[in-house]
């Protein structure tokens, strides 16, 4: 009876992730290229949070907000890239219908945050460079917290009602998503109701994610560019555009990405070319951030030789 029903309607139990059929037979070597990337992202998001939290020069409200965000492309990253690992290394392609949408949620809700973290950012370096006096008092403890809590509270909301809606559709067959893992523009394809408004959903809010992060991020940095340009020596000058140039990379590298990705309202013939930008967003840009924040900085310099090499702590502070 309804045994048999059930069996006429088929629903998809599970979805196969395609990869990277192309290259699949490179398994062994993109494993461990991937491992590589995987762990050295890790590695530097973590040394990000732990120095920040260590050293008491970092204890300032640009390398909190650092910190949680190398705290989300750890989350970002490990939502994604260890079943990627297992695709090449076994081959095991399947994923439950639970599992799939869990992933997609986790990148999708830790995607988002990061990128209204990074209009948190620019404000931050607004009020630095803008209004350097009153600083202290405006980026205060409890301001980064709330503005922190903002990003999180604005984001779950939206993303839970949108990835939920999307698990509400009927998946009939096929299960193939032509990517490496569960995003939800491949899913929303597959599905066999009509998705029109769905896709539309889906196409607004990423529209209003970017465009509040970008909006916020290109007024704070008009802003900036004013004030740097009205600083009277070039040493001045040199100093306030330093303090932002780390920032204005990663910055550009999550922009850059992700509009390729997904400010396409038609999800038809692009899958293809996506899945190389996606690599990118997912391996690349993670493991770039902790590079370009350390690299360009002399603080983290400090703090991390000395946390190396504790003898040298005795040495009176430059």
């Amino acid at each position: 009876g309804s045994r048999l029903l059930a069996e006429n309607w088929t629903t998809v139990q599970e979805f196969t992730l395609e990869g990277f059929p192309a290259i699949q037979h490179l398994g062994k070597v993109l494993f461990f290229v991937h491992l590589l990337a995987y762990l050295a992202s890790i590695a530097g998001n973590v040394v990000i949070v732990t120095i920040t939290c260590a050293d008491s020069r970092l204890h300032t409200p640009m390398y909190f907000f650092l910190s949680i965000f190398s705290f989300l492309e750890c989350c970002f990253i490990s939502a994604v890239i260890p079943k990627l690992l297992l695709i090449f290394l076994v081959g095991k392609q399947t994923i439950s219908f639970l599992a799939c949408f869990i992933q997609a949620f986790v990148f999708v809700f830790v995607g988002a945050t990061g990128f209204l973290l990074i209009a948190v950012m620019s404000l931050d370096r607004y009020v630095a460079i803008c209004k350097p006096l009153h600083y202290p008092t405006i980026m205060n403890l409890k301001t980064c917290f709330l503005l922190v809590t903002a990003c999180l509270a604005l984001a779950f909301p939206l993303i839970t009602g949108l990835v939920v809606t999307v698990s509400q559709l009927s998946f009939c067959g096929p299960d193939v998503i032509p990517h490496f893992f569960c995003d939800l523009g491949p899913l929303i394809h597959l599905s066999c109701s009509d998705t029109r408004s769905i896709e539309m959903l889906a196409f607004v809010l990423a529209l209003f994610i970017l465009l509040t992060s970008l909006i916020i991020t290109i007024i704070a940095y008009s802003n900036i560019v004013v004030t740097i340009v009205g600083l009277p020596s070039a040493k001045e000058k040199q100093k306030a555009f330093s303090t932002c140039s780390s920032h204005l990379i990663v910055l550009s590298l999550m922009y850059g990405s992700c509009v390729f990705i997904y400010v396409k309202p038609k999800q038809t013939n692009r899958l293809e070319s996506n899945r190389e930008a996606a690599l990118v967003n997912t391996v690349v840009t993670p493991l770039l951030n902790p590079v370009i924040y350390t690299v360009r900085n002399k603080q983290v310099h400090q703090a991390l030789r000395e946390t190396i090499i504790p003898q040298q702590t005795n040495t009176p502070n430059s």
